[in-house]
């Protein structure tokens, strides 16, 4: 099976990849309208679906991103207790070898959900194997030459991370005493890029609006690249797993003064929470993502969790796997936002530390982003944080 991937590329593949996949060309913006396919003649399976979740080196317990998506699949388990789902780790988290991993497996489960940037290239795979759905989180699928196409069998999800990055921006902002926040995350992929983003964003428009006086600290030799060559500034540790360099750039933003840190980075991340843990200074905080991280980071007796940036991933994937079960599945390049409650901050059941002040400011900010008239910077809108104030 390791070959299937590399022949793809071939006559015979291409003209298969036509008749499932609808290429779109190189997208300058994702902030379109979603393009939709149905895929009702295919739609016809039984519950007892074979999944598959194929993971970055973090593994389906990294109390972050992959978590959450698996979190999702079980729910589904609960409703459709005959499916059966198996977690499969990649531990390089390479584009190639990530393929090569979903290729070696494709013909053994129903749907092979995947998780992250690195399974962009997924497209070429679904187009040779129109029977089997694909689930993509974070990203959208390419062809063999990069270009953005939209499968019959592909439902894949992108997040306006921004959103989620601009209200933990604006939390720091409100919460610091040292007026310096940072923001650490994993490897400049879009959504780690927008998370940045919004994150500065939020902090420019709670200086402007609010008048908080609060400043970004970045440190140069850890500023990211993004996928067109451009200095994009940051702290970007490099990896998702390398937990020794997290807790590194974590020890050097406490050292320039920064208070709160939010941390966008999987298991990486997991390092600048150990070094606000090892500081023991109970004015430190940190901001997480993804999942709440409340209850698993303290600092003795000590909560250090702040809040958290939320993207519903866990509901949407359960939904698409519903929607297999029912008939009822499209593919799909979705963008899911805050109009679709798919982005937000962690504030139920006591999950945040939030001061009641910063929370009804945060929930003015929401409803602004959910009606449009607050647009964060991300790298898909052309605006960079420099740009945004929020005001108008």
């Amino acid at each position: 099976m390791k070959s299937i991937f590399k022949v793809f590329a071939g006559i015979v593949a291409s003209a298969m990849i036509l008749t499932a996949c609808s290429g779109t060309g190189i997208i300058s913006t994702t902030e379109r309208t979603a393009q939709n396919l149905s895929s009702t003649d295919e739609n016809s399976v039984d519950s007892n679906l074979q999944i598959a979740i194929v993971s970055s080196p973090n593994g389906v317990d990294d109390n972050s991103f992959n978590e959450d998506i698996y979190n999702g699949i079980n729910a589904f388990l609960k409703k459709y207790p005959g499916s059966e789902v198996t977690p499969i780790r990649e531990s390089s988290g390479d584009t190639e070898a990530s393929m090569e991993t979903v290729s070696e497996i494709v013909e053994d489960y129903d749907v092979i959900v995947c998780c992250g940037f690195q399974f962009s290239k997924i497209g070429t795979l679904a187009g040779e194997f129109p029977q089997k759905k694909f689930i993509l989180v974070d990203s959208y699928p390419t062809d063999s030459d990069g270009r953005e196409v939209v499968c019959k069998n592909v439902y894949a999800m992108r997040f306006k991370d921004q959103e989620s990055g601009f209200l933990a921006g604006m939390a720091a902002a409100f919460e610091s005493r040292t007026k310096k926040v940072s923001v650490v995350t994993g490897m400049p992929f879009p959504a780690n890029v927008n998370y940045q983003y919004g994150f500065e964003s939020g902090v420019n428009y709670a200086n402007e609006k609010y008048y908080t006086g609060v400043k970004v600290v970045e440190l140069v030799h850890y500023a990211g690249v993004d996928d067109k060559g451009r200095n994009i500034g940051g702290n970007y540790i490099g990896s998702f797993d390398d937990t020794a360099k997290g807790k590194v750039i974590g020890k050097e933003l406490l050292a320039k003064g920064c208070d709160v840190i939010f941390v966008a980075a999987g298991q990486a991340g997991d390092g600048v929470f150990d070094a606000v843990k090892e500081d023991r200074n109970s004015n430190l905080m940190v901001i997480g993502c993804d999942t709440d991280k409340f209850d698993d980071n303290k600092n003795e007796n000590e909560i250090i969790v702040l809040t958290a940036a939320l993207k519903n991933m866990h509901d949407n994937v359960e939904k698409q796997l519903e929607n297999i079960v029912l008939g009822k599945f499209k593919g799909e390049n979705a963008l899911l936002g805050a109009d679709t409650d798919s982005t937000g901050y962690a504030k139920g059941n006591g999950k945040s530390k939030l001061l009641s002040y910063t929370r009804a400011k945060l929930d003015q900010a929401y409803k602004l982003i959910k009606s449009g008239d607050i647009v964060p910077a991300s790298q898909s809108n052309g605006m960079t944080p420099d740009d945004f104030t929020g005001l108008h």
